[in-house]
């Protein structure tokens, strides 16, 4: 610790006993670097912000939703540093003074783009800056030129956000309706061809849709039909089974042949319910025995009265024979139109294949025709609303500024910084010297250096006179450091002068 303290102490000694050149030193780079501070030029800066918020009025579906809106301003942000609106804002603030020829206006605007700021946040608060550092106007005429391209700035924005878009919906509104036009004179024309071939072929191929759809749709109903044949034709086999086993007429009373009859009736009847066949051994015996009662009571049976089951069972039977035929002859009709237009789509392949493509070639057209009516009405519903409502709040809450203050550059900070570079470059100017001339400072050092003991030093004896004159040099320094000091203090006083002026 000893050793870097002596080091330390070392150092100081050599850069005092050199102050007059670290004096020099720092008064030169001083000198030379507020003159330069001094011709930077002064920029002046003027800021407004603006706040811009949706109303969430209308439903999504109309495009005016927060995000569309935010995409919206947005690109009014980009577009409003372009060479039309830089233009606009040159002709429209004092910079038209200094313009005499286009070429003129394309180095103003050159110059705006460089100095203009505009900054989004979340906060829907837009910042609009812009700077003003011409060199030949004085800084009150930069200051006013800053406010002013400010303002037009906000006004063009304005313009651009609420206005833009109410001219937007009026293009997009007649781009639409030129569309719609269109695509309905095409579907038209669609139609009519349709109307003209169904006319022309209206005998080889009947009916509504292509040939394809119309063939599966057949399909689809014969397989339909299958199902429900099936079971209409097992209702008439449950009804003729029943009508077997039913007698026609009711025996009289006091007579046992028909009585006996018709218990065997029933007994044959619930046999063939059961499943049994004619070859049963029990169903032979039944209709035996129903053959002989038959012919015993021939007149008692003729003398009975119609059984009015059986008649009931009758017009069953009947219905439901009459459901199956329906049914069978819906199907064969539908199978000769199948088989007809298989044959037709065989032996007239184009024509079928002309219908499939004005269907197609129809449909294509409908469906961009209603597309194009719903985004017309949607955009025009919307254009009203921004007709009727403020779809967009806009309001100034800091209007543009008129700075004194230059934001650029940072005079007090530049001067005093140049202060300190000064002192820093004296004072290493005197350490460097130091170390390039030779000599020891201390017995220690020149006994390290010579490798010999170092018997004793010799003190330095300063006469009176002597010291008198050291006291002089000293208050010459003090003089020159605290003049060098001074001076920068001096100058930023008129700094802030200067700007009080502006």
């Amino acid at each position: 610790m000893s050793g870097l303290q002596e080091e330390l102490l070392i150092a100081v000694h050599g850069i005092w006993n050199r102050r007059w050149l670290a004096l020099a030193v720092a008064w030169g780079v001083c000198v030379l670097g507020w003159l330069g501070v001094a011709m930077i030029p002064n920029s002046y800066q003027s800021t407004a912000k603006v706040f811009v918020q949706a109303r969430s009025i209308l439903p999504g579906q109309l495009g005016i939703t927060p995000n569309e809106q935010q995409q919206s301003l947005d690109a009014v942000r980009q577009t409003l540093t372009s060479n039309a609106n830089l233009e606009k804002v040159v002709k429209g603030t004092d910079l038209r003074q200094s313009v005499a020829s286009d070429r003129d206006l394309a180095g103003k605007v050159a110059g705006l783009r460089l100095g203009i700021k505009v900054v989004s946040d979340l906060n829907n608060v837009i910042s609009i800056s812009a700077t003003s550092a011409d060199t030949s106007l004085s800084d009150g005429a930069n200051a006013k030129i800053a406010q002013q391209v400010t303002q037009k700035l906000v006004d063009i924005f304005q313009e651009e956000n609420v206005l833009g878009d109410r001219d937007e919906t009026r293009q997009s509104l007649a781009f639409l309706d030129a569309q719609v036009a269109a695509r309905g004179r095409q579907l038209q024309a669609a139609d009519e061809k349709r109307v003209e071939f169904a006319q022309k072929y209206m005998g080889l191929l009947p009916g509504v849709g292509s040939i394809a759809d119309r063939m599966n749709a057949a399909r689809n109903e014969i397989s339909q039909i299958d199902s429900s044949l099936i079971a209409a034709q097992s209702a008439l086999a449950a009804a003729n089974g029943q009508l077997a086993g039913t007698p026609a007429t009711i025996a009289a009373t006091g007579t046992g042949a028909p009585t006996a009859l018709g218990q065997a009736q029933s007994e044959l009847a619930a046999a063939r319910a059961r499943g049994w066949t004619d070859s049963h051994p029990d169903v032979v015996a039944l209709q035996r025995q129903i053959a002989s009662l038959r012919a015993q009571g021939g007149a008692a049976a003729a003398s009975g009265t119609p059984n009015p089951v059986y008649v009931s069972a009758r017009s069953m039977q009947a219905e439901r024979a009459a459901a199956v035929a329906g049914y069978q002859a819906r199907k064969g009709q539908l199978q000769s139109e199948l088989n007809g237009m298989i044959a037709r789509q065989t032996d007239e392949p184009g024509v079928a294949a002309e219908q499939e493509r004005l269907d197609r070639e129809y449909n294509a057209l409908k469906t961009q025709y209603d597309k194009l009516l719903s985004d017309r009405e949607d955009v025009r519903l919307r254009g009203d609303a921004q007709s009727e409502t403020d779809t967009v709040k806009f309001r100034v809450i800091e209007p543009p500024s008129f700075s004194r203050v230059p934001a650029a550059p940072n005079r007090p900070l530049l001067l005093a910084g140049v202060l300190v570079a000064g002192l820093g470059a004296g004072v290493a100017a005197a350490f460097a010297m130091t170390q390039l001339r030779a000599g020891y400072a201390t017995a220690g050092r020149l006994e390290k250096a010579a490798g010999i003991p170092v018997i004793g030093s010799i003190t330095e004896i300063v006469t009176t006179a002597e010291v008198a004159r050291r006291q002089q040099r000293l208050r010459w320094f003090a003089g020159g450091s605290g003049g060098l000091v001074g001076l920068c203090l001096l100058l930023v006083a008129a700094e802030f002068v200067q700007r009080s002026m502006t």
